[in-house]
């Protein structure tokens, strides 16, 4: 079916409507972040991105496309499996547990295909083995997906080598398509998404506006710059001595810029608090990086205490040992771990390296 951007804005209302919390783009602080969106003028419309390798710059587009970006630095995953989390609270007078919050209810609104790869990879890591974090289930139970199929690339997006995109297939509820004309071809991946969509005004799309579509798809991922290496995970088994290291060493800062940004990331660290009276105690969850040196603290001291180790765990672990543990890559080729590190560390081109190949 076909929507115009009245159409878009009546979806949000009914998202609304129906007790969701709606999440979008925004425009904050210089760049496109997903926070609470109440209407369509909260959007980015008319906004695009100029970034590259440890650059990201907002630029005004020549036209006023509502998703005329690709990514920004915060993926979804900040409302999956929050960045600090109270996962436990101590009654003061009874000293019993509190019981948990209840999970919000998310609409998210604008997921491109790599970050809709990324929730599936989450979904793998926190729902598939024998213990199910019971906090990311509530929490995934609870959102409404609208996907945005993309219109255009950046110069560090590579989700065509990662096989996630730029056209989702599934694992949405809703997908939209956005044509030059303002209007969005309207897909529908589940019973809630066409439920909600019988309230929205909209007209029966044509095979013509399907094969358009399709076009822009194919455009985009015709004019993608960076690739990875179909064989990065052999070659990172291969290269555990490989010289390269140093180099990369020499420029990483192990600031984990890259896995607070990377969609796919899930280490986690505990702290236990008590009040000064010791009424209360509370034990917190919040986001690790094995970039810093205490991650891998153990008795007798950390276990990766340089930055080569560091980033060789990362890097090994993303693209090679994940297959292992998941079934898959841990990478989804959305590039902000290039775009967001300080220095432009491009991950595509140390694999390269690696492998001996031309970067």
């Amino acid at each position: 079916m076909i929507i115009d951007k009245n159409s878009l804005q009546a979806l949000i209302e009914a998202l609304r409507n129906d007790d969701y919390t709606v999440i979008g783009p925004a425009i904050d602080a210089g760049a496109i972040i997903y926070q609470e969106v109440d209407q369509l003028s909260d959007l980015p419309i008319g906004m695009g991105a100029d970034q590259d390798a440890g650059r990201f710059r907002l630029k005004k587009r020549e036209d006023d496309a509502v998703f005329g970006y690709t990514l920004g630095p915060t993926p979804w995953k900040r409302f999956l499996h929050p960045p600090r989390t109270l996962v436990f609270e101590t009654d003061p007078q009874t000293m019993a547990l509190s019981p948990p919050a209840p999970a919000p209810r998310y609409a998210f609104l604008g997921v491109r295909s790599c970050d809709l790869a990324a929730i599936q990879i989450y979904d793998r890591v926190m729902l598939g083995g024998e213990h199910v974090n019971e906090r990311y289930a509530a929490r995934r139970n609870n959102v409404f997906i609208v996907a945005v199929q993309c219109a255009e690339s950046s110069k560090t997006c590579f989700c065509v080598s990662a096989k996630t995109g730029p056209r989702a297939a599934d694992g949405f509820d809703l997908a939209l398509s956005e044509f030059p004309d303002g209007r969005f071809l309207v897909e529908i991946g589940s019973e809630a998404g066409r439920q909600l969509m019988d309230g929205i005004q909209s007209t029966s799309a044509s095979p013509a506006n399907v094969d358009a579509a399709q076009a822009i798809s194919q455009k985009v991922a015709a004019g993608m710059q960076r690739s990875l290496p179909a064989n990065a995970a052999q070659v990172l088994r291969d290269s555990p001595e490989h010289p390269h290291w140093e180099n990369i060493a020499q420029r990483c800062l192990t600031c984990g810029n890259c896995t607070m940004s990377c969609p796919t990331c899930f280490c986690t660290d505990t702290e236990d608090t008590v009040s000064l009276d010791g009424a209360v105690a509370q034990r917190w969850e919040e986001w690790a990086s094995c970039f810093t040196i205490d991650y891998s603290h153990m008795a007798g001291g950390s276990v990766r205490n340089t930055n080569k180790s560091r980033y060789r765990q990362w890097l090994t672990h993303k693209l090679s040992t994940w297959h292992d543990q998941f079934g898959s890559s841990g990478c989804v080729g959305c590039g902000r771990c290039i775009v967001w590190c300080p220095v432009g560390i491009d991950l595509t081109a140390e694999v390269a390296s690696l492998s001996g190949a031309s970067t």
